[in-house]
């Protein structure tokens, strides 16, 4: 019996949290694949039957406390201002959301490089993406006075995910650590979406 369980659907999140930094430090020693669900339970202090109550899969550990920042960041694009444009709040919320799901650069930047490089987790990402393209795709229909499945709203967020993830690929291949650095490239990602006709080879 495992002291200081949650109890069902009041998840903490500081053990969410913990359970995430072991699995990632195991992942980065040992390899994803190679790293068996029991040893990562062991390693953090829960059992293997606490951990699914945290976590639906091993895949869905490198993702932390996913639904919670998606829910901060939708939260965040009601409040923001809609003097400014779409798409540099769009770029604000991306940044903001990095810096909301790292425990500290060396430890995100492991991250994204175990999302990108694992076949098995850019096949669970592909759900996130989902999750995610409808929280922006809400904020788009809000601001271009549309229903979330039209046509706007929907180029809106496949836009969005589609430069994000150019936005660490180029972070990724440099040496950086630093997400001040993934926020600069992030901002310039989003800068050249907004002038995307300005590329066309004359």
């Amino acid at each position: 019996m495992v002291a200081n369980q949650p109890t069902p659907g009041r998840l903490k999140p500081s053990s969410i949290q913990a359970i995430e930094k072991v699995a990632l430090a195991m992942f980065a020693a040992r390899g994803f694949d190679e790293t068996p669900v029991e040893d990562i339970a062991a390693a953090a202090g829960v059992s293997r039957r606490t951990l699914f109550r945290y976590f639906a899969s091993k895949n869905d550990i490198v993702w932390g406390d996913y639904t919670s920042l998606l829910a901060s960041m939708e939260a965040w694009f009601d409040a923001a201002s809609d003097d400014r444009h779409m798409f540099e709040v769009i770029a604000e919320a991306v940044t903001r959301f990095n810096r909301a799901q790292s425990d500290g650069p060396e430890a995100h930047r492991a991250r994204m490089q175990l999302i990108l490089r694992t076949p098995a987790l850019r096949a669970n990402a592909s759900l996130r993406h989902g999750e995610w393209l409808a929280v922006v795709a809400r904020y788009a229909a809000r601001r271009l006075d549309a229903r979330v499945d039209d046509l706007g709203p929907q180029v809106v967020a496949n836009v969005t995910i589609a430069a994000t993830n150019a936005a660490y690929v180029q972070w990724l291949r440099s040496d950086s650590t630093d997400l001040d650095d993934l926020a600069k490239v992030i901002d310039r990602t989003f800068d050249m979406v907004q002038s995307l006709h300005e590329l066309e080879v004359k």
